[in-house]
């Protein structure tokens, strides 16, 4: 396999055109545009780091539009997780505006979600949580916050003092990397394993309480 260079120019591009031709006979008369400039570097930059995070999945260009409203065919960034052994795992996603560096634990199940939210709860377990992600933002990690709930959940004062922790559906964060010549370099995958570093201690406490 050849080695990770960064992502060429043509792969952001491939994205910015795909969002206006979102059908299957564009997205086949470009398929060597998306193997060698697109999926090709994201597998040769995972294989660079398997030693030290593992086994990754890259996610199929298609969508499940079996239940949705847009029935566009293909989604419009790839992405790609690699599990951590306690639980959650570190995520990189690619697209027209540039990569998305973090992790955690993206829509656990009601029991998980459960125990991480009991965690949460808990003054010790709780704190060091506040901690790591006040670290995690001094490193360009935000928090995801698709979904959070209005109100406290079902058995938790509105007043918590980490209600904002509590309502959150997941626990997971991402440091977007916005396109630059760095993008085309090795010094991509520089950025995104700092992502990666910054992310495990929430990793590691997931695999504490998960």
């Amino acid at each position: 396999m050849e080695p990770f260079n960064g992502w060429p120019p043509e792969a952001p591009e491939f994205f910015r055109e795909l969002e206006h031709n979102n059908n299957r006979e564009w997205f086949h008369a470009h398929r060597d545009t998306y193997d060698r400039a697109v999926r090709g570097p994201l597998e040769a930059l995972l294989g660079e780091v398997q030693d030290k995070f593992g086994d990754a999945k890259v996610f199929r260009p298609n969508r499940d539009i079996r239940f949705s409203a847009d029935k566009t065919p293909y989604k419009t960034q790839i992405y790609a997780v690699l599990s951590h052994p306690g639980g959650g795992g570190w995520y990189v996603a690619l697209d027209k505006d540039g990569v998305y560096a973090g992790g955690g634990c993206y829509s656990p199940d009601r029991q998980a979600l459960a125990k991480l939210r009991g965690a949460i709860s808990a003054d010790e377990p709780g704190e060091r949580l506040e901690q790591i992600v006040a670290q995690m933002a001094g490193s360009g990690l935000e928090l995801m916050t698709e979904g959070a709930l209005k109100r406290a959940p079902k058995g938790y004062p509105v007043d918590h003092p980490r209600i904002h922790l509590l309502r959150l559906p997941h626990l997971a964060a991402v440091a977007p990397l916005p396109a630059g010549p760095w993008l085309h370099t090795r010094e991509a995958k520089t950025r995104i394993v700092e992502g990666w570093n910054a992310i495990t201690p929430l990793l590691e406490w997931l695999a504490l309480y998960l």
